[in-house]
């Protein structure tokens, strides 16, 4: 297309509760969406589950509301989701077999403890290949009939385009997300298809992340699909973090820490010494972009538990309100580990800790000191970067929901003492895939054109003469007391 024509995208992007259909413009501003709740369902302690089928209604119902809602024709669509979260469906009739499996579901411990002491081989349970193996097993008599595997990626493809492609790209079918490929993300892992039962011809063609893949026939005009890519990749994208050494965060229900560096490709499909996993950015041409990914297992969860639980605040938004009435937490500090610890320790047994209480302490300090905690997580998933990569960082884009509370980007700016840019939306993964479908289709000539589109919608640089040292020694101790609370559930290691 004629680089001068406007253009509008649709982007169908998925998350873990619910899903936005947006028509993106070719500046990348959002000029319209649709958002449909869908939470999973937790039916026994540990397990969490979808209706794929359901899942696809939404999209269409979503994305065809919005296309309506615009007055131009949608030039292609970009698909952009979480990842992980597993679905199986035949081929021929397009049901899915069994529920779909969220990527936080931990029914499979089991089998990668016995992957760990039997081969050695690192998979954890948020992965997709022991997801995909329990629904092969677990789905009734599949014999004779011929399955489809997917992420949300290629469930939705699927879905759009009226079951004429199964197809997902190098970032959903990562060894990262689904443990079933070879640490460098070329091949299939053939000794672990056969461990576990899997046929390879269930699984989908690894595309690029920017490229047509087939057309939209069950949306008005049948549009190309023409971008493919996980939700976090997305996010790096969309805040035009694209040259080695930028790195973005995105601080939701948990907080993921992700970098660019154009480093090899891994060679060994293990987590790095400092707890950081090599993260595939994108695949253009067929080939991947390496970096790397921190994760943070409770981010915006801490707020909701002040919510919801606590009742010391309204709403989300008034955490910001509330911890501006004093200046310091006056001692108190907290450990948002209320689901453990992610990046640099990975131990499930930790838990959340409040600590420095006196009578003086009200609710105040209690606000300011989560979301100072959430900082300092923040730090420590900077701080394992660093570790592991050799890539030293002096600034941060930041997206998600938490990204709007200012004391919050402030405590983040002080606590990893570099300067933070705030996205211009919460969702920069809308942008990201909006951007490559762009690409695709002629709108942009190269990746690095999305850097000249961004601009923050606000900056915070660290506090002049703050003693970060003897801040961060304090949080030290604290993460300390954190660590351990459940021994058998630190214990694991995946």
């Amino acid at each position: 297309m004629n680089s001068d024509t406007a253009a509008r995208f649709l982007v169908v992007d998925v998350g873990t509760t619910g899903l936005r259909a947006a028509i993106v413009d070719d500046d990348l501003e959002i000029v319209h969406y649709e958002y449909r709740p869908n939470p999973p369902s937790r039916p026994f302690d540990g397990l969490v589950e979808f209706d794929a089928a359901r899942l696809a209604d939404l999209v269409l119902d979503a994305s065809r509301a919005a296309i309506a809602a615009v007055d131009s024709p949608v030039t292609a669509v970009g698909i952009t989701n979480q990842r992980a979260s597993t679905v199986v469906w035949d081929r021929a009739t397009g049901e899915p077999i069994g529920p779909g499996l969220g990527w936080q579901d931990l029914r499979t411990i089991t089998e990668c403890i016995v992957a760990k002491a039997t081969h050695g081989w690192s998979i954890a349970p948020n992965q997709s290949i022991t997801k995909l193996a329990w629904l092969l097993a677990n789905s009734g008599d599949l014999a004779g009939r011929d399955l489809c595997f997917g992420t949300i990626d290629a469930w939705i493809a699927w879905t759009l385009t009226d079951g004429a492609v199964h197809v997902s790209d190098g970032t959903n079918m990562s060894t990262t997300t689904t443990g079933m490929r070879v640490a460098g993300g070329s091949a299939w892992a053939a000794d672990r298809l056969a461990e576990f039962g899997i046929d390879e011809a269930i699984l989908p063609q690894v595309v690029d992340s920017s490229g047509i893949i087939g057309h939209a026939t069950a949306l008005a005009g049948a549009p190309p699909i023409a971008a493919l890519i996980g939700d976090q990749q997305a996010s790096l994208i969309g805040q035009g973090c694209v040259r080695p050494g930028t790195a973005k965060l995105t601080l939701g229900t948990g907080g993921m820490l992700d970098l660019v560096t154009g480093a090899p490709a891994p060679t060994e499909i293990e987590r790095n010494p400092a707890g950081t996993y090599a993260l595939p950015t994108w695949q253009l041409g067929g080939e991947l972009t390496w970096g790397a990914e921190a994760i943070m297992l409770s981010a915006g969860t801490n707020v909701d538990w002040l919510r919801d639980d606590l009742g010391i605040i309204q709403s989300s938004a008034q955490s910001h309100d509330v911890a501006q009435t004093c200046d310091s937490t006056d001692g108190v500090v907290y450990v948002p580990a209320l689901l453990g610890l992610g990046t640099p320790d990975w131990d499930y047994g930790a838990r959340g800790t409040l600590l420095g209480l006196t009578r003086g302490t009200n609710r105040a300090h209690i606000v300011r000191a989560v979301l100072e905690g959430v900082a300092h997580r923040c730090a420590d998933l900077l701080d394992a970067a660093t570790a592991d990569t050799g890539v030293e960082i002096d600034s941060i884009r930041l997206d998600g929901g938490m990204s709007v509370n200012p004391t919050l980007v402030a405590a983040l700016a002080d606590a990893t003492d570099c300067r933070i840019e705030v996205s211009p939306t919460t969702e920069a993964t809308t942008r990201g895939a909006g951007f490559l479908a762009g690409l695709a289709v002629g709108r942009w000539t190269d990746l690095h054109d999305v850097a000249t589109l961004w601009r923050p919608s606000a900056t915070s640089a660290p506090t002049p003469g703050v003693d970060r040292s003897t801040t961060r020694t304090r949080w030290t101790d604290a993460l300390e007391r954190a660590r351990t609370w459940h021994p058998d559930l630190s214990a694991l290691d995946f």
